[in-house]
């Protein structure tokens, strides 16, 4: 009795799996995303609520309401991969993520900024850094920067040179977001998907030792556009990865020995 209960459930499968290869594709999806409860409300019924708005709640990327979305990626990313942070760093800007994921394992940091500051001990363009040494640095810290670089090749290349062998490039860039009228106005550049930045990597890197991901889905990408803060999602919100929305691009790339 069982089996017979199991050979006329596994018909059923297969039926059902025949019949949605018959039916057109956007039939089939919408069948399924209803057996899944991922179905939208129907036309006219979706409550816009607060979001129905024609300004963002924030445009600074929401830092005036708290964390903003795309560093919790940046920093969960880097606290991933923090045992690369080590011996001799580079970072773009500022050596926060330096100090704080880095740690006693640093020994020399260095911090490259296009223009002199402060905390600048390089001075520079990562598509004009002949002034650099090659094989320096055993990990380079590049969070959302490469956007802000017309020739993204060029940079790539320098970032490369400058590796020793072995080292690990760290980066993170922007895939759907609003842009900055501010200090970048002038050189923010592109926005990426994962398919742009393997292409990229994997024209300077080995391909076996890139790690290209997104991560994003459309609460997430809607929440940041928006202006909101990290505090206003919760966690299993900003956790869940939707393929469809690549929010953020993360890339670990390492030098070959």
């Amino acid at each position: 009795m069982i089996a017979i209960q199991s050979y006329d459930s596994g018909l059923r499968r297969l039926f059902k799996k025949a019949i949605l290869r018959i039916l057109p594709h956007a039939v089939s999806r919408r069948i399924q995303d209803l057996r899944a409860g991922r179905a939208g409300r129907p036309i006219g019924h979706v409550r816009f609520g607060d979001l129905r708005r024609l300004i963002p709640f924030s445009r600074h990327f929401g830092y005036d309401r708290g964390l903003p979305i795309d560093r919790y990626y940046i920093e969960n990313f880097l606290a991933r991969h923090a045992g690369a942070i080590q011996g001799r760093v580079l970072e773009i800007g500022d050596a926060a993520y330096t100090n704080r994921f880095g740690g006693a394992r640093v020994t020399i940091s260095d911090v490259l900024h296009v223009a002199p500051r402060r905390q600048a001990t390089i001075v520079g363009d990562l598509t004009q850094a002949d002034h650099i040494p090659s094989d320096t640095f055993d990990c380079i810290i590049l969070t959302q920067t490469l956007h802000l670089i017309f020739d993204v090749r060029r940079a790539l290349q320098t970032v490369y040179r400058i590796l020793k062998p072995g080292g690990v490039l760290l980066a993170t860039f922007p895939g759907i977001t609003q842009i900055d009228h501010g200090e970048w106005a002038e050189s923010w550049y592109w926005n990426f998907t994962t398919r742009s930045s393997r292409r990229l990597f994997h024209e300077v890197f080995l391909p076996e030792s890139c790690d290209i991901e997104a991560i994003g889905n459309v609460l997430v990408a809607s929440a940041f556009l928006y202006g909101l803060g990290v505090e206003e999602l919760h966690r299993e919100e900003l956790d869940y990865n939707d393929r469809d929305y690549e929010f953020l691009i993360t890339a670990r790339a390492q030098k070959p020995r």
